[in-house]
């Protein structure tokens, strides 16, 4: 009997220190979240890229690193220098912080018309009949 709670005593004190490293390595792990916003594109500088939101009454600032991508709506690279204010845009970023980076810029075609629309043409067939009756 004595030799049984020793073995058990003993399996007891091994274990202990794996349960503790489980729980070490479980309060390090960090959840990154990315997050999207669209909008138009206030202002670009180095380092930074404003927004300006259908749903928000103030611009948005994102930061931009190196890594930030720009591409269009294919997935196409698209080159950082070709960004302007004006552009529709949806912006892919995390928090760091209270600061928000740029992860992915997908810079959308503008769609803006200035052609005068054709005018619509109607095609109106009549067909006439005349009926005369001839008295014998």
């Amino acid at each position: 009997m004595k030799t049984m709670k020793s073995i058990v005593f003993a399996s007891a004190v091994l274990l202990l220190p794996v349960g503790v490293l489980a729980q070490q390595e479980m309060r390090t792990v960090d959840t990154v979240t990315t997050t999207e916003s669209a909008g138009t594109i206030s202002d670009v500088g180095p380092g930074t890229i404003v927004v300006r939101s259908e749903t928000s009454s103030s611009p948005t600032n994102y930061s931009s690193t190196k890594s930030t991508t720009y591409v269009d709506d294919t997935g196409a690279p698209v080159s950082v220098e070709t960004v302007r204010s004006g552009q529709p845009v949806t912006v892919y970023y995390t928090r760091e912080g209270d600061r928000m980076v740029a992860d992915k810029v997908v810079v959308r075609k503008t769609t803006t018309t200035t052609e005068v629309p054709a005018p619509i043409i109607q095609e109106k067939r009549t067909r006439t009949s005349t009926t005369t009756e001839t008295k014998y």
